[in-house]
């Protein structure tokens, strides 16, 4: 039986096992079964074949994927956007390959990619859906996009997607399991838990051979987020919802989720996607200093919000942090304009940073 096989097999099973306290750890057996052939099915595979249009190379200061069904309007929208010239056409399919373009915003240049629609049975790899994930799974943000007069068709991609490992709009759990060598499994919580057990967490453990192990809950998880934290291999990436070809449809209706109309063949809500992108990108600017100079204030460093001292050595050069001595920051994140700081300091948008290296 093959993987595929195997998967649908267990996925009919927990389809039809109701959960009582009598089936929790059947349940977490069936859910941690199901994570694992996932695992293989979405590994790369190890081959010396071309990547076929979806090797593209991450550029500017943050990478943005575009999400949909066929013919949803990305290439369009990507024109728009952009100056890349993504062929365009009424009919399905149009995109065979991953189109990079470039977007500036803000003294920022932010990459947009145009990619294949993804289809129903996308993350099983139906219509190259596995390549297609696989480079948004890298992205630092997705647009999610359907149609205005179908909106319905987020819940295929949020599904796909899901099925990839990708979580969108979320965050990692917070939890520890700290393996033993002896003394069997203790789990504590620093929150009440109502959506897992005891005995699901014992369930999983066993299921990934963890018989020893100090177990931490720091947040009132479910059993899928449990799973997720042992398999250490999910990718949480920000997302934005968008109902394009709104010009075309007077009344969407109440949908139960935020999102941005627009139009690339009009215009309309363009602006406001370009500025959520930047928004939800959480990028900030500092600048850098040379000793006895002015601050460059005319080419900054673009970084996201919560970057420290390392991050900026580590982006100027791969060995300024070795040679790191100590900086000197102006701005909101200091009380004395300018303050030495060390490695640790985490920077606002606005400063400006001196690095200060080691003689010899």
């Amino acid at each position: 039986m093959g993987l595929q096989e195997k998967l649908k097999e267990l996925e009919e099973e927990l389809g039809r096992t109701q959960k009582n306290k009598a089936t929790e750890y059947h349940i977490g057996i069936l859910k941690s079964k199901i994570a694992q052939i996932r695992r293989e099915l979405i590994s790369p595979k190890k081959h010396g074949a071309s990547a076929g249009g979806f090797d593209i190379k991450k550029s500017g200061d943050a990478t943005v994927a575009m999400m949909g069904l066929p013919s949803v309007g990305k290439s369009t929208l990507l024109n728009k956007l952009t100056k890349a010239e993504s062929k365009t056409a009424a009919y399905a399919f149009t995109t065979l390959k991953c189109i990079p373009g470039v977007m500036e915003y803000n003294d920022t240049k932010i990459q947009i990619l145009d990619l294949p629609g993804i289809i129903e049975g996308a993350k099983d790899g139906r219509g190259r859906g596995r390549e297609v994930i696989a480079v948004a799974r890298n992205a630092d943000l997705l647009l999610l996009m359907v149609e205005a007069a179908s909106p319905r068709q987020v819940r295929i991609i949020e599904n796909e997607l899901y099925g990839f490992g990708i979580r969108i709009n979320a965050r990692a759990p917070d939890v520890s399991v700290s393996k033993q060598a002896r003394g069997g499994v203790t789990i504590n919580a620093t929150v009440p838990l109502t959506k897992i057990s005891n005995r699901e967490i014992l369930a999983v453990l066993n299921e990934y051979r963890i018989f020893n192990a100090n177990v931490v809950l720091r947040q009132d998880m479910t059993l899928d987020e449990f799973i997720d934290a042992l398999e250490g291999n999910r990718a949480y990436i920000p997302a934005i919802y968008l109902l394009t070809k709104a010009d075309l449809v007077k009344n969407v209706g109440k949908l139960p989720f935020s999102y941005i109309p627009v139009s690339a063949e009009t215009g309309a809500g363009l602006e406001d996607l370009r500025r959520e992108i930047y928004l939800k990108l959480n990028l900030m600017h500092v600048y850098t200093k040379k000793r006895g100079e002015q601050a460059d204030m005319h080419e900054p460093l673009v970084v996201r919000r919560g970057t420290t001292v390392a991050m900026v050595c580590e982006k100027l050069h791969r060995d300024l942090k070795k040679e790191f001595r100590f900086a000197l920051v102006w701005g909101k994140s200091v009380k004395h304009q300018p303050q030495r700081v060390g490695l640790g300091h985490v920077l606002t948008d606005g400063d400006i940073i001196q690095i200060i290296k080691r003689q010899g």
